[in-house]
């Protein structure tokens, strides 16, 4: 499987911290450390005493671009950029922390003194440099933004064996159940060798799934047929629309299962005119010129997958992957397996994707060029307020999971579902925080705060995934989305991201659609 994307200059920077990821790999899958400096271990170490300063399993840094909301449209560009450095600090310290072990059970201050404090000084300069940008563009700055520098470390919760397949049916952490064995990552990323010595000792593969990445792990799964169903029947097909009394009809686009092998690493949403500003690999349908660098312009002017030419908006989600020691063609890319995402991309075998109505109005045409992020790639270490998206299985959607992936009976496939934010501000295309312009629905259906209603985009992917096996308490051949470093392959961190780029005369025709209680593609 190959790459299909535009070429661009890579930095020297990023070809640095490239090469020495790519040190770190040795050629194959990441090496991960044993999180216990424990007083005795038996059973191969899954039977620990936890030692009193338990070691650090990732990163959790407030995020700053969530806080922004007041970025003049000029300075958007400049706070966008500054933001994904802030991306690659936290990357950068991770990769350290999953590089350090040792030197982290010989010494309890590692990890605060070498690796939260330094990093706290540099996510302090790019914030003073933020607030700088939005001032000079004549916007008003938070001054408590230097509040959100410092970052902490999340200790590891010693594993339970005999709790491997929880069935909590989905109840959602918060980002904070640990509990996640005893394993991480070792790329460094940063272009620097360390100066302890460990960066290839470090790593003493013990208990680590035998997946050899940081994460998934036994407990972020979950046999779908011991959850209760938590939602109410769909309409068939697993999507449930939100028109009633208001507006009841629908309009279906049919664009493909990126049979183009479009895959980059880029977020043209949050991060444009920043290679590499996702840290994981996207699939893309519709728009066939989607990068970080895409213009308005170019995507006007682009190709698409779907079947109906007047519709090339863009489509893009995080690859699913199967842990199963296949290189891919990222293996060894910033974006693949340098930051932790191994294994074979699995392409959805259906992509359906559906705009539907309102309970409460007719909707309002979407503005062209609109753009919306459901979900949170930084759901584990930003708690669950954005968090959307869900899995489940074929034959059981009416039980669907945020925080845990479900393990489908044979027959039964994988589903991922997202349902979009359907009110708009009336206004903006986008916003500081990629939020505030778009907001979902009341309980009763209607719009808050003046909103407007707008189709609500859903997007349902279904895959064939083989069953991953959990034997004392380790998971073999899981499955997992991509996702930032630092953020563990957590389920709940799934997510999804759209751009409108229908002409006018087709969204037109998807609002007439609804409106009448027609359904259409």
């Amino acid at each position: 499987m190959g790459r299909n994307t535009r070429k661009r200059r890579t930095p020297l920077a990023t070809k640095a911290i490239a090469a020495s990821a790519a040190l770190a790999l040795g050629g194959g899958g990441l090496i991960w450390a044993n999180f216990y400096a424990s007083a005795h271990e038996k059973n191969r170490g899954y039977d620990q005493t936890r030692s009193a300063a338990a070691q650090v399993a990732t990163i959790d840094c407030p995020d700053v671009g969530q806080q922004i909301s007041d970025v003049p449209d000029r300075a958007r560009g400049e706070v966008d950029g500054e933001l994904a450095t802030l991306d690659q600090q936290i990357t950068n310290a991770y990769q350290r922390l999953a590089t350090t072990r040792r030197a982290q059970q010989q010494d309890p201050r590692f990890v605060q003194n070498s690796i939260l404090s330094p990093l706290k000084d540099r996510r302090k300069a790019i914030i003073d440099r933020i607030q700088l940008e939005i001032n000079r563009a004549g916007g008003n700055a938070d001054d408590n933004l230097d509040e959100l520098a410092g970052c902490q470390g999340v200790p590891a919760e010693q594993p339970d064996v005999n709790n491997g397949n929880d069935n909590n049916g989905g109840n959602n952490d918060g980002g904070n159940n640990n509990n996640d064995n005893n394993n991480n990552g070792n790329n460094d990323g940063d272009g620097n060798q360390d100066n302890d010595g460990q960066n290839q000792g470090d790593g003493q593969n013990v208990g680590d799934n035998g997946n050899g990445a940081a994460g998934p792990f036994a407990d972020d799964f979950v046999d779908i047929t011991t959850v209760e169903p938590n939602v109410p029947p769909s309409n068939g097909n697993g999507l449930k629309a939100d028109g009633d009394s208001g507006s009841q009809g629908s309009f279906t686009t049919f664009c493909g299962v990126n049979e183009n092998n479009l895959f980059n690493s880029d977020n043209l949403i949050v991060a444009p005119g920043v290679d590499n500003g996702a840290h994981h690999t996207h699939d893309y349908v519709g728009n066939q010129d989607n990068d970080a660098f895409s213009s308005d312009e170019d995507l006007a002017d682009a190709d698409t997958s779907c079947q109906n030419q007047a519709d090339k908006s863009t489509y893009y989600w995080p690859v699913l992957r199967l842990q199963d020691g296949t290189e891919e063609f990222d293996a060894n890319d910033l974006g693949g397996g340098a930051e932790g995402n191994v294994g074979r991309i699995l392409k959805a075998e259906q992509a359906e994707i559906k705009f539907v109505g309102n309970k409460q109005s007719d909707v309002v045409a979407m503005p062209k060029f609109l753009r919306i992020i459901t979900g949170d790639a930084k759901a584990f270490t930003n708690g669950d307020a954005n968090a959307n998206a869900s899995l489940s299985c074929t034959g059981f959607e009416d039980r669907q999971l945020t925080d845990k992936y479900p393990i489908c009976p044979e027959g039964s496939k994988v589903v991922r579902t997202a349902n979009f934010q359907s009110c708009w501000d009336g206004q903006n295309i986008d916003s500081a925080n990629h939020r505030d312009h778009v907001d979902f629905v009341q309980e009763d259906g209607g719009c808050a705060n003046g909103f407007q209603a707008i189709p609500q985009l859903q997007i349902r992917l279904i895959y064939d995934v083989p069953a991953p096996v959990i034997e004392n308490g380790q998971v073999q051949n899981p499955f997992a989305v991509d996702g930032f470093p630092e953020q563990l392959h957590k389920p709940i961190t799934d997510h999804n991201d759209f751009i409108n780029v229908m002409d006018n005369r087709l969204m037109k025709q998807v609002v007439k659609c609804i409106n009448s209680g027609r359904d259409c593609q």
